[in-house]
């Protein structure tokens, strides 16, 4: 199995789509995966932002978000954008675990492959 640790910097759909893409394939295929965003990315993270985003031909993203969480992927959002106000912690979707980057950098230590998006 292998572990990978994927950071989301932007809540645009460029950055969102190969994060969720990349995510949900390594999960459905038995490995370990963190989603790590960072405070710029927070917004995605709010219920029902996802689901607004769709480009034809590219897969629903709340598809790629039941994947990855079916499979025990996991959603990790920085407290940074918690402190700054990009989000509140009662707007956030199911799932999403608030920690430092203390924590996802302990996390992600071991992983083999690595992306940021």
């Amino acid at each position: 199995m292998t572990k990978w640790a994927i950071t989301v910097n932007s809540a645009e759909p460029r950055n969102l789509y190969p994060a969720f893409i990349m995510a949900s394939s390594a999960a459905s295929s038995g490995d370990d995966v963190i989603l790590f965003f960072e405070p710029y990315a927070a917004s995605a993270l709010k219920k029902g932002e996802l689901e607004k985003i769709a480009h034809e031909g590219m897969p629903r993203m709340e598809n790629l978000v039941e994947c990855l969480t079916e499979m025990d992927g996991r959603i990790l959002l920085c407290e940074l954008a918690m402190k700054i106000g990009e989000v509140r912690e009662e707007e956030l979707r199911e799932g999403v675990e608030i920690v430092g980057v203390t924590s996802f950098i302990a996390d992600a230590d071991d992983a083999q492959m690595t992306f940021s998006f």
